[in-house]
C-alpha cells in the first residue's frame, strides 16, 4: 500500500495546481482528467515535477463507461471564454446552464464523447492506495457521487478540497451536500468554507 501526496479528481490544464505540486514533489500524486485537449496541456504544465501520474479518465461511483459532454476545441476562441475548457461534464445541460449574454453557447458548440469511468474504489485499487495527504475533487456537479462512494474507513485523507458550487444541480446546493457534510462529519472531518464556491475537509488529529 502507498502514500500519495495529492489526488486531483477534475485536474483541467494543471495550472492551477502549481503550488500543491510543489508541496508535494516529494511524494507520488495522481492528477485525474478525461478532456482531451485538456490532458496535452496538463501533460505540459506538470512535466517539471517528479512522481506525477496522468490517469485519463474521469472519476465516479462506479466502472462503466459513460457520455461526456465538454467543449469543442475550436468553439474556445470563437465563444472566447478560455475558462470553460474546465466546465466538462457527464451531463450536457450543465454546460448549456452556463450560456449568458457573454457566454452564448449551444449544441453546436459541444462534443460529445465515451470516456472510461472509474470508480473512487477501482482507482484505490489500481494505484494501491493507503492514504491521501490532499483530495481535491472539482467535477461539475459530480463530487455527490465521488464523495459518497468512498469508505473512509478503509482509506486515510486528511484534506478533502472539493467544489460545492454545483453538489445538487447547477448553482445549487441541497439534500445532497447536506448529506456528504454530516457523513464527512461522520467519519471525524471538520468542515469549513473556503469561498463561495469551494469547501475544506480536514481530519480530526
Amino acid at each position: 500500500m502507498q502514500s500519495y501526496g495529492l489526488v486531483s479528481i477534475g485536474s483541467h490544464t494543471g495550472i492551477w495546481l502549481q503550488e500543491e505540486l510543489k508541496s508535494f514533489n516529494l511524494k507520488k500524486n495522481i492528477l485525474i482528467e478525461p478532456v482531451p485537449y485538456n490532458i496535452n496541456q496538463l501533460e505540459e504544465n506538470t512535466k517539471k515535477f517528479h512522481n506525477v501520474i496522468i490517469e485519463k479518465s474521469a472519476v465516479s461511483d462506479k466502472d462503466e463507461t459513460v457520455s461526456f459532454f465538454y467543449l469543442k476545441k475550436d468553439s474556445i476562441d470563437q465563444l472566447k471564454k478560455h475558462w470553460a475548457t474546465g466546465i466538462g461534464s457527464f451531463d450536457k445541460s450543465h454546460l448549456l446552464n452556463h450560456r449568458s449574454k457573454r457566454f452564448l453557447i449551444t449544441d453546436d458548440h459541444i462534443e460529445e464523447i465515451k470516456i472510461n469511468c472509474i470508480s473512487f474504489k477501482s482507482l484505490k485499487k489500481k494505484y494501491d492506495i493507503q492514504s491521501i495527504d490532499k483530495l481535491m475533487i472539482d467535477v461539475e456537479g459530480a463530487e455527490f457521487k465521488i464523495l459518497n462512494s468512498i469508505n473512509y474507513k478503509e482509506i486515510k485523507i486528511k484534506e478533502i478540497f472539493f467544489e460545492k458550487k454545483h453538489f445538487d444541480g447547477y448553482m445549487k446546493q441541497g439534500e445532497k451536500f447536506a448529506m456528504i457534510k454530516q457523513k464527512l462529519e461522520e467519519n471525524n472531518f471538520i468542515l469549513e468554507d473556503v469561498d463561495a464556491e469551494n469547501i475544506l475537509a480536514t481530519l480530526k488529529k
